[in-house]
């Protein structure tokens, strides 16, 4: 089995999930390979160790991704995955951890559960995006699997998002910026302005506008299969981009076009963990004494 680690933290949390993991792989006698950026910063030791390999980037051949941190990190470590099909897990080390699931102290449950197939592959849509005229910044990496969002750029006046679905006039959002979510990017980004929780496997976008000057405008879910455009103006000439945790800069005349991606990610569940159970303990439900 050929598996992949990469994290982007060095604090001590971080580091100690990591000697767990990397002592439970190769005493399973796995080949292990570490992004190169992690490794350079690692204790000579591990870095001089010949059981392990560095990579910058996957291929086919590579079993299993690991991520070590937040759902930050997952959502990095997705660039690296792109279209290969390669199975990804997290390591929790940070907060929510609503992408991230395995717990410090489960490491090598979990690992043993893995390797003895005790799992199923959670299919994750992605959005994708190009623009008119093209961005270089976006070309090679067009994809997000939480969410695209247009916002504001070195101002404190609002933008007009004009908004288009299948090249029908929708409306225009007077407000700092508009998200384009996705299910999985649900619980993210759009959930802290107002958005609904959307379960894994439902084939919808949500549009959550962000700060909305009028009241009535209200976080919208569509198809999946809808193809939808957008149209910024503002103050300024400029305004950003963010395709998960990447940031571009983009200008008004340029026109943003977003559809469901033609590739998933696949996301490791555990059997003995869910997304509902994971929604339970990361949101408190039922924390309530009336429960």
């Amino acid at each position: 089995m050929k598996v992949a680690i990469y994290s982007q933290y060095y604090k001590n949390k971080s580091l100690e999930s990591f000697n767990i993991l990397l002592d439970v792989l190769l005493d399973k006698k796995l080949a292990v390979f570490i992004e190169d950026n992690f490794l350079q910063n690692l204790n000579p030791v591990i870095k001089d160790n010949l059981a392990i390999q560095s990579f910058s980037e996957l291929d086919a051949t590579f079993d299993l991704l690991i991520s070590i941190g937040g759902d930050g990190t997952i959502l990095r470590a997705i660039t690296y995955l792109k279209d290969l099909d390669i199975p990804i897990v997290g390591i929790n080390t940070g907060r929510l951890g609503f992408l991230a699931t395995i717990q410090h102290d489960d490491i090598e449950k979990a690992i043993q559960q893995i390797i003895d197939k005790k799992y199923t592959l959670s299919k994750r849509t992605l959005l994708s995006i190009e623009t008119s005229p093209v961005n270089n910044d976006i070309v090679d990496l067009n994809f997000a699997l939480n969410e695209i969002a247009v916002s504001r750029k070195n101002t404190t006046s609002m933008i007009t998002v004009e908004t288009y679905l299948n090249d029908e006039f929708l409306t225009s959002y007077w407000s700092d910026g508009l998200i384009i979510s996705t299910p999985t990017g649900s619980t993210g980004y759009s959930l802290s302005c107002g958005g609904p929780v959307i379960t894994p496997d439902t084939t919808s976008f949500v549009l959550t506008p962000i700060a909305p000057h009028n009241l009535s405008a209200r976080p919208l879910v569509i198809e999946d299969s809808t193809t939808i455009q957008l149209k910024v103006s503002g103050r300024e000439d400029n305004y950003l981009v963010s395709l998960d945790s990447r940031i571009a800069t983009l200008s008004n005349e340029t026109i943003i076009t977003l559809k469901k991606a033609d590739f998933t990610i696949n996301m490791i569940e555990l059997n003995d963990e869910s997304f509902l159970d994971t929604l339970r303990k990361k949101l408190l439900w039922g924390e309530d004494k009336r429960n």
